[in-house]
């Protein structure tokens, strides 16, 4: 059994790559949840900032909240 499967998820301040700039992937995804929120991407963000911002922009977005009368 490898270690992802028994430990939670490691803190992006911990990542040793969280400095480095976000990834298109992680870009493309903030744009949508920040579009579904109101909210906007900070330019410049950073992989670990992008994890966070990410996980904060999903708690508001309705394509991901679980309403069916939404997105």
């Amino acid at each position: 059994m490898s270690t992802n499967e028994t430990s939670p998820a490691k803190d992006p301040d911990d990542w040793a790559t969280g400095d480095e700039p976000a990834t298109a992937a992680q870009l493309s995804y903030l744009r949508t949840l920040a579009h579904d929120s109101g909210r906007e991407v900070p330019e410049n963000v950073s992989k670990a900032d992008a994890s966070r911002l990410i996980d904060e922009l999903r708690a508001e977005s309705p394509r991901v909240s679980g309403d069916p009368g939404q997105g």
